[in-house]
């Protein structure tokens, strides 16, 4: 079905949430009121757009299809994409990929959005606001990415040599080596994918590549404490923290107190 032509007024914005040189996460709204098709705008890279709220069309490759928090799609490199609103405007989480984080061989399609996905991308969008973009904000990415690939027919396979590969990444993380810095390169110094490493460590080991990192800074943060450190903006600094709050907020999760608390405490 093709809706009539006529004059169109869309306003679209866009906020960037993180980048990095593999993904950006943006958040996109668009203020529309045309029902027929937009001018063709031609996709340079990959992109996974889930709606949030709201409900349009996209056409590519002579097919049409309903977005909507269900049904969400993959945008492929050389795609000349068409849109419609019939509904009016709609907010939509936009992550454009390279090949590290979503292989090539996966071409445009749309991607159904079940509960999974949908907590998924929720989670996603709330970690985005915590300024741990390297690691929490990764690792949510990745199994985001992860649900969308099962759902387009496709999975991450595992690997044999798990056991391995988990002590490599504890072994990183615990020497402080410049790799750990995050998890994709991380995942690149190990000569695996972001995918298989995260999935991987947390089967080995029984908790996230997140939670064993800020493990390993809570307790240098511990011996900071110990020894009588008094400056937390500057020893969030110094540990890779976001911020003070971040710290705190982390510390409180794994200790059950608040570096000023534990100070107090491991000063007595």
């Amino acid at each position: 079905m093709s809706y009539p032509r006529r004059s169109v007024r869309l306003v679209r914005t866009a906020t960037r949430l993180a980048t990095r040189p593999e993904f950006t996460l943006r958040v996109v709204e668009c203020r529309d009121d045309h029902r027929g098709w937009s001018a063709p705008e031609q996709r340079a890279g990959r992109e996974l757009v889930l709606a949030r709220h709201g409900r349009f069309r996209r056409r590519v490759r002579g097919q049409e299809f309903d977005i909507d928090p269900t049904i969400g799609y993959l945008s492929a490199p050389g795609d000349e994409e068409h849109f419609a609103h019939p509904a009016g405007g709609d907010l939509c989480t936009s992550i454009s990929l390279d090949e590290r984080l979503w292989p090539a061989e996966h071409a445009s399609s749309p991607v159904y959005v079940d509960a999974r996905l949908d907590l998924a991308h929720r989670r996603l969008l709330a970690v985005s606001r915590r300024g741990d973009v390297d690691y929490a904000l990764v690792e949510r990415l990745l199994g985001l990415l992860g649900a969308a690939l099962a759902h387009t027919g496709r999975a991450p396979q595992r690997d044999a040599n798990a056991r391995r590969l988990a002590a490599r990444a504890r072994e990183a993380i615990l020497a402080a080596h410049p790799a750990a810095d995050g998890l994709l390169p991380l995942a690149a110094h190990l000569g695996v994918s972001p995918y298989r490493l995260s999935r991987t460590f947390t089967r080995e080991t029984g908790v996230s590549l997140t939670h064993y990192r800020n493990r390993v800074r809570v307790a240098h943060a511990l011996d900071r404490l110990e020894a009588g450190e008094t400056n937390l903006a500057l020893l969030a600094a110094e540990l890779g923290f976001a911020d003070q709050a971040h710290l705190t907020r982390t510390v409180r999760a794994h200790a059950g107190h608040t570096p000023a608390a534990l100070r107090a405490l491991l000063q007595r």
